[in-house]
C-alpha cells in the first residue's frame, strides 16, 4: 500500500498507556514524518496492571511515563482518566471521548480492533467506532463544537496478531527505533515481563513487526482493517 498522510490528523485512541507504543507508533511516526499532526488518547488510567513489588499511585506513575512517550514523537497527548476494568460503551464514556474526538478533530482515527483480547480494548473500541459518528452531530452538546466531518476509522492489530485478519500493512521498517524507546518509557509494564500473567512486551512488539513485515515482504510492518461502515471510509 503506497499512500502519504500529508495533511491528515491521526488519532490512536487505546486503552491503556503503552497500547498505542506496541501497535501503531510506527504508523503514527510515518505520518509525523510526512508532516500529519498525530495524537495519542488514552482511555483508562492503567492503574491496575501491577508489577511485583506493586507501585505506589501507579496511575500517576503511568500518566508520566505515556507523557514521555508522546514527547519522543512528538504526538499530542489525550488523557480520559477511567479506571482499568471500568470502561464501558455507556453515554458518559461516549461524551468523554466525543469532546476529545473534537478538541483535537482527528481525519483518521485508529482504533483497537473490535475482537482484542482485552475488554478494556474492546470497550474501547466499541467508543472510538461510536464517537466517530457522534463527534459531527450537533444534538451531542460537548464544551467543544462538532466537527464538520467523521474521521475515517482503522482497526490496529490485535496483540500477538490472534484472531486477526489484515485488510493491509503500513511499512514501518524506518521507525522501529522509535517503537523501542517509545516503550522503555513503560518501566512500570516492562518490569511486568518476569511475571507469570504477562509477556516481554518488546521482545513480543519486535516479534509481531517483523512477522507483519514478512507477510507484506518488509522488514517490519503494522496490520490494520478499514471499518467499513458509511462516512468511516476515505480513498487513500
Amino acid at each position: 500500500m503506497r499512500l502519504t498522510f500529508t495533511n491528515e490528523r491521526l488519532l490512536a485512541v487505546v486503552a491503556h498507556p503503552d497500547d498505542a507504543d506496541y501497535l501503531a507508533a510506527g504508523t503514527l511516526a510515518r505520518a509525523k514524518a510526512d508532516g500529519a499532526e498525530i495524537g495519542i488518547c488514552v482511555l483508562c488510567k492503567g492503574d491496575k496492571g501491577q508489577p511485583d513489588p506493586p507501585i505506589a499511585n501507579l496511575g500517576t506513575v503511568r500518566k508520566r511515563e505515556m507523557a514521555a512517550a508522546a514527547k519522543l514523537l512528538g504526538a499530542r497527548l489525550l488523557w480520559a482518566g477511567c479506571g482499568d476494568g471500568e470502561l464501558v460503551d455507556d453515554p458518559d464514556h461516549r461524551k468523554k471521548l466525543i469532546e476529545l474526538y473534537r478538541r483535537f478533530r482527528p481525519t483518521l482515527v485508529l482504533a483497537h480492533s473490535p475482537e482484542d483480547y482485552h475488554a478494556d480494548h474492546r470497550a474501547a473500541s466499541a467508543l472510538a467506532e461510536a464517537a466517530s459518528w457522534f463527534s459531527t452531530s450537533g444534538g451531542h452538546k460537548t464544551k467543544t463544537a462538532a466537527m464538520a466531518t467523521q474521521p475515517a476509522v482503522w482497526w490496529m492489530d490485535t496483540v500477538n496478531m490472534s484472531g486477526f485478519r489484515p485488510e493491509f500493512y503500513i511499512d514501518v521498517s524506518d521507525h522501529v527505533e522509535i517503537k523501542r524507546r517509545m516503550l522503555a518509557c513503560h518501566k512500570s509494564q516492562l518490569e511486568r515481563g518476569t511475571g507469570g500473567d504477562f509477556s516481554p512486551l518488546e521482545e513480543q512488539m519486535i516479534q509481531q513487526l517483523k512477522a507483519r513485515g514478512a507477510q507484506a515482504e518488509v522488514a517490519a510492518a503494522e496490520a490494520f482493517r478499514a471499518h467499513h461502515a458509511w462516512k468511516r471510509l476515505r480513498a487513500w
